[in-house]
């Protein structure tokens, strides 16, 4: 909080642009198709490096971190080389088949997909997954891809009740997660849901300790947190990781984690600041929504009150500082500070 006491004691005015929502409550801007392709990119590199530890060949290990490469188009046209090696060499008999798991499928989830759909894959609906496996009807030629939404992955508590998309929303409390009969069938699962304390919890330490008492070596191997609620949705997620230290295995027996790909356990990308990764393309998104409102503030009068000031409802709104002092709406934020 430094910064804030001394924005403060330069009496600036801080607008959190990020803040700035419709009226139906919808951010205008925001990051979260970058997220979703940076993390992508980090979670293909994490299950390469994974492989590698494991001394299986495969070819995600040509895959470099998001940041290491120039731009988004060089990365995903280093993924669709990929793409092409599976498809035409297939991938270790070990690995078939190869699924991931999306939970969500919002704008992170889509980011994340974009870049996921560069390689040779398949779509397995959630209910039809255990019936896949079974039949064996699938190839090592390709991927496979199964999208989770909220009716996939919690059930009512009462037996007698169905589920409902808003009953859930503003009644999580009378759901429970049904997400654990689905791990054991992934090699890499992808979390993009938005979560708060209130929603059941769909990856638990639990259920991902229940796959390791089951088999030796779990298919799953990666968590690719993008979402990055600590012990939140995915409760292994213990701690964000960075840019340079992108990923730790949690060993679930001893509840333990260690930096790197090395271990017993899975493998956790938690990277918190995602978009920068791709800071090319998060910056151009991202100033293309902001421009425009920037007339608008700029033709704000910003001597007088903060009432009188002529902003945009929806940009005032997101204002955190006016000159020096807290609006109304972040006068909570003095307990920061305090």
């Amino acid at each position: 909080m430094p910064m804030l006491q001394r924005m403060i004691d330069l009496e600036c005015t801080l607008i959190d642009y990020e803040r700035i929502v419709n009226e139906k409550g919808q951010r205008l801007l925001f990051f979260g198709v970058q997220a979703g392709q940076a993390g992508m990119i980090d979670t293909l590199w994490a299950l390469g490096q994974r492989l590698n530890h494991e001394r299986i060949k495969n070819p995600f290990s040509l895959i470099k971190l998001a940041h290491e490469y120039g731009s988004l188009v060089a990365a995903k046209e280093a993924i669709k080389k990929v793409g092409w090696q599976i498809h035409n060499n297939g991938l270790d008999i070990s690995l078939v088949p190869l699924v991931f798991g999306f939970a969500g499928y919002g704008n992170v989830s889509q980011g994340a997909q974009e870049i996921f759909n560069l390689l040779p894959y398949k779509e397995v609906e959630p209910e039809k997954i255990a019936s896949f496996f079974k039949k064996k009807n699938y190839s090592g030629n390709s991927v496979y891809k199964v999208v989770f939404k909220e009716e996939h992955m919690v059930k009512p508590v009462k037996t007698n009740q169905k589920f409902d998309l808003q009953d859930y929303y503003d009644n999580p409390q009378k759901y429970k997660s049904i997400f654990d009969s689905y791990l054991s069938f992934l090699v890499v699962l992808v979390n993009c849901i938005f979560w708060t304390p209130k929603y059941p919890r769909f990856a638990t330490k639990k259920s991902l300790r229940q796959l390791f008492i089951d088999e030796d070596k779990p298919r799953l191997r990666i968590i690719g947190d993008i979402s990055c609620d600590i012990e939140g949705s995915v409760e292994c997620t213990v701690q964000a990781t960075t840019p340079d230290n992108p990923v730790f295995v949690y060993d679930l027996l001893e509840e333990k984690k260690r930096d790197g790909v090395e271990g017993r356990g899975i493998v956790v990308m938690a990277t918190d600041n995602l978009p920068a990764e791709i800071s090319l393309e998060s910056s151009i998104f991202f100033s293309n929504a902001l421009k425009p409102l920037v007339p608008a503030i700029a033709k704000a009068d910003f001597s007088g009150d903060f009432e009188d000031c002529n902003l945009p409802d929806a940009v005032k709104k997101a204002v955190i500082l006016y000159k020096g002092k807290f609006t109304p709406d972040y006068e909570y934020m003095k307990n920061f500070i305090n």
